[in-house]
Parts: structure tokens; C-alpha cells; sequence
């Protein structure tokens, strides 16, 4: 091969294989595709590849060419099915931005919203050696907790409760432990979903007499609640690839994370930075200065 083109043909055959590589357009429609197109497999894209131009990839080699176009291996991200027009959410994020500029001073702002983690292991990756397994025992209950909270992405501060069910009376009794928290706040924004609770005559009669200022989100926004960021922390922190062999240890660990939760400052501070997530639009992140 040397003989035959000198260095640059040993270069090309150990990328490909002894086919042609992609000019620079057939890159550009290839980049296009990806965007459009979620293949499985390195092997999936080699194959569509070849029916498109008849051009020969190894798995190693269009995975290297997958990296020089800038992709990596990940999972896929869930979206909401439902969601509402791009201009909706952006609507949204202005008023919230005008909250904050046109509050009163010591007015604080919550995101709120519930979770529900169950008592067995979420698996997630992690780095375990080549051709072993990593078993994480399970449970054959589906025992799961209520935890309904708020918190202020400001401070980092969070009110929690554990309820048996998340219903008015446990909004009632979170909002008023949302004002003990802050008792020299002159009003207190409290952001949340459209949840029937949240809209029951018994909060609506609570909120007539309290410093609480209810902001619903637009319907099926959770990107909007940034609420939603911080479970996913702490679940990741409590659930991901960890075995509780009881019921009380498992609500134990929970309360432990709420308790320590200054440990998880610097990370929760980049976490909930106020860049929303705009479903649907091509510039898909809105920062709040």
C-alpha cells in the first residue's frame, strides 16, 4: 500500500478499509441526516452509508468519523409529547424575568412541585471492567414515597415534606412552611405546575390571607420548572445503582440528602442557573442575567 500512494494511503486504509472516504459534501448530508436520524449503532450508520454512496466503513473507522463530526455516544433525552408553542414558554420566561426585576425587596421566589421515588435502584452507567458485571440487588415491593417541596434557586434553601398523599392539605401545609421559612419576605412567588391541588377552593381560600403568590406554569412545561432539575439530582444522589434493603433505610437516606443539602451547593448552583429549555425551538435555551 505504501509503494502504491505512499504515506497518505496507509493513513486512509486505517481509518476505512481499502473504499473511498466521504468528500467534504457527502460529510455535510451525512451531518444533516444524524441530526434527523438516530442510529443505534456505529455499524447503522456504516450501513447507511453504503446504500447512500456505496462507500465501505468499519464500525472503528465511522466512529471515528462520527467524532470528527462532533457526536458522541449518549443516551436520548426525553421530551414532553405535549407541549405548548415556543412563544407560549418564552412568554413565560419574561414574566418571570419581570418577577424578579419588579419584586418587591426580600421577595423571594420558589419553584414547587412533587416526586414520587420508589424503594428499588435506578440503574445508571458506571465504569466497571471489561467483561465482568456489576448486580445491584432489587426489591419485589413497589413501596414508594411522597415528597412534596419548594425551593429557592436564589439560596438553594429547600422545604420539603413526606406525605402519605400529595393533595391540597399537603400543599397548604408545604405553603405554610414556605412562610415560616421566610418570615420577613413581603410577598413570596411561589412557581408551579397545573396540578388539580394547586387549584383547589381550600388553597384558593388559604392563599386570600397569605403573603403566597401562586405562578402557574403554561400547561406541560415541566422544562420550565426548575424544580424538576433538582429531583433529578437527588435522585441520582440517592436511587442511581444504590441498594436500600428496608423501607426505613430508603426514607432515611432521603431525609439525610434534604438535611445535608449545603454538602451539594457548588453543584446545585450550576444545575439550576436559570436557563430554560424552550421545547420546540431552534435556539432551544433562554438565560435569565
Amino acid at each position: 500500500r505504501y509503494q502504491k500512494g505512499g504515506i497518505d494511503e496507509l493513513l486512509r486504509m486505517s481509518f476505512v478499509g481499502s473504499e473511498a472516504l466521504l468528500d467534504a459534501d457527502q460529510l455535510a448530508e451525512l451531518d444533516a441526516h444524524l441530526q434527523t436520524h438516530l442510529h443505534l449503532t456505529a455499524e447503522s450508520v456504516a450501513r447507511y452509508v453504503k446504500g447512500r454512496w456505496g462507500v465501505r466503513y468499519t464500525p472503528s473507522g465511522m466512529t471515528a468519523v462520527l467524532h470528527r463530526l462532533g457526536y458522541r455516544y449518549k443516551k436520548a433525552k426525553l421530551e414532553p409529547g405535549k407541549h405548548p408553542a415556543p412563544e407560549v414558554q418564552e412568554a413565560f420566561v419574561e414574566k418571570y424575568e419581570n418577577l424578579k426585576k419588579n419584586s418587591e425587596e426580600d421577595t423571594v421566589i420558589y419553584f414547587m412541585d412533587a416526586t414520587h421515588p420508589q424503594h428499588n435502584p435506578v440503574l445508571g452507567c458506571g465504569w466497571i471492567k471489561r467483561g465482568k458485571e456489576h448486580p445491584i440487588p432489587s426489591n419485589t415491593g413497589r413501596q414508594r414515597l411522597n415528597i412534596n417541596g419548594a425551593i429557592n434557586v436564589q439560596n438553594l434553601s429547600a422545604e420539603v415534606r413526606f406525605d402519605d398523599t400529595i393533595d391540597a392539605v399537603s400543599t397548604i401545609a408545604l405553603l405554610q412552611q414556605v412562610e415560616q421559612a421566610n418570615p420577613d419576605a413581603p410577598r413570596i412567588i411561589v412557581i408551579c405546575d397545573n396540578a388539580r391541588y394547586y387549584k383547589s377552593k381550600a388553597v384558593a381560600t388559604y392563599l386570600q390571607t397569605s403573603r403566597i403568590q401562586l405562578e402557574p406554569l403554561p400547561p406541560y412545561c415541566p422544562n420550565l420548572n426548575l424544580i424538576e432539575r433538582f429531583w433529578k439530582f437527588f435522585k441520582r444522589q440517592v436511587l442511581y445503582n444504590l441498594y436500600y434493603e428496608t423501607f426505613d433505610g430508603f426514607r432515611s437516606a432521603c431525609r439525610k440528602f434534604f438535611a445535608e443539602l449545603d454538602a451539594h451547593a457548588p453543584r446545585l448552583r450550576t444545575l439550576l442557573a436559570e436557563n430554560f429549555q424552550i421545547i420546540g425551538d431552534k435556539n432551544p435555551e433562554i438565560a435569565i442575567g
